[in-house]
């Protein structure tokens, strides 16, 4: 079960993706995010991120967009390209979101796995694929948050 401390504080975006251990850097600032997904995240972040999602690698490479044989890929070369590692980050930040919204993990993921009406009826997984469909979840968040949707 989740802490106190976990619910006031939910998990960093690097801690979602395996932490310092992972991404052999502590990014504090979006400039040093930008300069580690241009040098490309370590591909055991994707495994880290299904873990915190509770996803099989299926899932998580159809919620990335990315084909699975190429995620296998990617774990084999140790190292996800530029684009491969803007989407888990993208990914990341909408969790983080999210269970800072709910200020639970469990409530945040079935949200995120649920068809949604504001969305259209799409589950808000399934459109962080894209930059739009993520700032549309963004800012479904935001709205919750404000108590305009329930």
């Amino acid at each position: 079960m989740h802490s106190t401390a976990t619910l006031a504080h939910p998990p960093s975006i690097d801690a979602l993706l395996g932490g310092r251990k992972v991404l052999r850097s502590q990014p504090g600032t979006a400039l040093e995010w930008v300069r580690l997904i241009r040098d490309g995240i370590s591909a055991a972040a994707v495994d880290a991120l299904a873990r915190a999602l509770k996803l099989t690698q299926s899932e998580l490479a159809s919620a990335l967009a990315i084909p699975e044989r190429t995620l296998a890929r990617r774990k084999k070369e140790g190292t996800l390209n530029s684009e491969e590692s803007a989407k888990i980050v993208r990914l990341a930040r909408v969790l983080e979101r999210a269970e800072a919204v709910f200020e639970d993990r469990d409530a945040a993921l079935d949200w995120l796995k649920s068809p949604n009406a504001a969305l259209a009826g799409a589950t808000p997984l399934s459109l962080i694929d894209t930059d739009i469909g993520t700032q549309s979840v963004t800012d479904t968040l935001g709205r919750i948050e404000h108590g305009v949707f329930a």
